[in-house]
């Protein structure tokens, strides 16, 4: 049976071993964790949102990213501090605006695509993922943004994805529990939400079921490919991500390794020779358990996304609402920070009468290519594939990538 590694215990590295064991293949997973879905894949937005797949490739992204740049708390936040990475990125990420519209309607058609991969796997393995399809609402404050989204809705419908004009009456209609007035809004019926977490560790139990083998708590440091086969070099790292012994790395042979590690697959291509550019762009979120009656019925069940703040909402079951948002240009840093936490409280306090005593803050790293794309591809090497850099879509677009990655897969198994 042909033997493939994948590197990387997050939902994207979860559901492509789900489908490779799936397809017939010995699997193995490796992971820095202890235990799968700790980092990008722990406490995101939780939407599964093929209406929020319109690339950020635009002129308008790089005027608001230089306007707020001295604003701590401000939606995009660009550590202006000399990087060759971030700057090189950047450099990239404009070269890419003259196909923001192609993209943003092969983004959503793949989030379209994803959505049955995702059910259907959860369906079959009886997995239980706060699962609510309510829609999701994005609410504009004014006429302009309001008209830019009348834009990108055209762009959505050209990739498949119906969603309609609200006027303010129409989303309080919606969502009663919201405060605040609106110039108006776009809803997707068809759209949902859940949690990440919850879902990749019931899939990561299901593909144990199936007899895939995780190796937790292990730290890639040397990958080699050859004709003949993968050897990768690991050592075991502790809950601080430090070595736990001195002792020579362990090695681990397979047929072939499929790299799924996040912010962690551009130093991993390096090593394989390849080029995978993803930066690490920071997001934030608070979990807010809902510990009272009151909070409980003021929360909303609809999912939001409000396009000033670039915040949204997730309900997860009865008591807990998600609220999630900002993007930070700072390097592979994973610090909490204070005045990166403190909008999204006051956006909540804004609009809910609800209670906000109990909140857990969370950051977490989203692996982003320049064009804003996943990259599924075998590398330059024989035996070497990706897939990754899934950026703020990870949740929304990784069933459908899963599938394409295993198809590519398979197409070379009689060579591995």
């Amino acid at each position: 049976m042909t033997h493939i590694a994948v590197i990387g215990a997050g939902i994207t590295g979860v559901t492509s071993a789900y489908c490779l064991a799936r397809a017939g293949f010995e699997v193995s997973v490796l992971d820095r964790h202890r235990y799968p879905a700790m980092e990008t894949s722990f406490a995101n937005g939780g939407q599964l949102s093929a209406s929020h797949t319109e690339v950020w490739n635009s002129v308008a992204t790089l005027q608001k990213a230089l306007r707020w740049m001295w604003h701590s708390d401000a939606p995009l936040l660009l550590n202006p501090a000399p990087s060759w990475h971030k700057y090189s990125w950047i450099a990239e990420f404009i070269a890419q605006i003259r196909h923001h519209d192609a993209n943003s309607v092969a983004t959503t058609r793949m989030a379209i695509e994803a959505r049955q991969y995702l059910f259907a796997m959860a369906e079959a393995e009886g997995i239980a993922f706060d699962l609510e399809k309510r829609g999701i609402l994005h609410l504009y404050h004014d006429a302009h943004t309001l008209a830019e989204a009348a834009a990108a809705t055209r762009l959505l419908k050209q990739g498949g994805l119906e969603r309609v004009a609200v006027t303010n009456e129409e989303i309080h209609q919606l969502e009663p529990t919201l405060t605040g007035q609106y110039a108006g809004g776009f809803f997707t019926e068809s759209d949902s939400t859940g949690d990440i977490h919850q879902f990749t560790r019931g899939l990561a139990r299901a593909c144990e079921r199936k007899g895939v083998t995780f190796y937790q708590d292990v730290q890639v440091v040397q990958a080699e490919a050859s004709e003949t086969g993968v050897a990768l070099h690991w050592r075991a790292v502790n809950e601080l991500g430090e070595f736990a012994a001195a002792a020579p790395p362990e090695v681990l042979a397979c047929d072939a390794v499929l790299v799924c590690a996040g912010v962690g697959s551009r130093s991993l291509a390096q090593m394989l020779g390849d080029r995978v550019n993803v930066y690490p762009v920071k997001g934030y979120s608070i979990t807010l358990h809902l510990d009272d009656a009151r909070s409980r019925a003021n929360a909303p069940w609809v999912s939001l996304l409000d396009e000033h703040a670039k915040i949204v909402t997730s309900r997860l079951g009865e008591s807990r609402l998600r609220v999630a948002g900002t993007a930070e240009f700072n390097g592979e840093n994973r610090d909490i920070r204070a005045d990166r936490i403190a909008p999204l409280l006051q956006w909540v306090r804004e609009n809910f009468d609800l209670e906000t005593a109990n909140a857990v803050p969370w950051a977490g790293l989203r692996p982003m290519m320049p064009n804003m794309m996943p990259v599924i591809q075998r590398g330059q090497r024989r035996r070497v594939y990706y897939n990754t850099g899934h950026g703020h879509l990870g949740w929304t677009l990784s069933a459908a990538t899963a599938e394409l990655v295993t198809a590519l897969i398979a197409s070379d198994a009689a060579v591995l």
